[in-house]
């Protein structure tokens, strides 16, 4: 039986582990491509609005159909909504189709790759005792650039 979920588990961390290799090594061909139809940041095709309640930072993020996006690793779990649209997700644990409206508890250490199947608007709620309102400070206090970051960051803050 102890085999039998060593296996299993062992399992898992492949699927886990060539899942997040295939998705940096998309995101890095994106980040990489000149093409005009592969944007980076904010922009007019997914354009970002931030809003500061106490102790609160809120990103939201409209998305056109068919655009994807790829995510950052988040260093902390936290909660997103749909508020309008449909969308796909896939994390290296599942693939969910998500319909507006509905929220989701999402995992710390996860990179999401979205896609969206009608035009959409997701929303991200992330804590922020600091009430810190620059971009870049949340993103580096809330994100790792790379799973290894992220491994570094629990080892710290366990």
């Amino acid at each position: 039986m102890i085999d039998k979920l060593e296996k299993i588990k062992n399992n898992k961390l492949a699927k886990a582990k060539d899942f997040r290799n295939k998705v940096v090594n998309l995101e890095n061909a994106m980040l990489a491509s000149n093409d005009k139809n592969i944007v980076k940041g904010n922009s007019d095709s997914f354009p970002l609005t931030h809003s500061f309640s106490d102790g609160v930072y809120i990103r939201e993020m409209s998305m056109l159909k068919g655009g994807v996006v790829i995510g950052k690793i988040h260093n902390r779990s936290h909660t997103w909504f749909l508020m309008k649209g449909k969308i796909k997700v896939a994390t290296e644990d599942e693939v969910i189709t998500y319909s507006a409206p509905t929220y989701v508890n999402a995992k710390a250490g996860a990179k999401r790759v979205i896609i969206a199947i009608e035009d959409s608007v997701f929303v991200n709620v992330h804590p922020n005792p600091e009430n810190i309102t620059d971009i870049e400070k949340l993103e580096d206090m809330l994100t790792c650039v790379s799973y290894e970051a992220y491994e570094q960051y629990k080892l710290k803050n366990i």
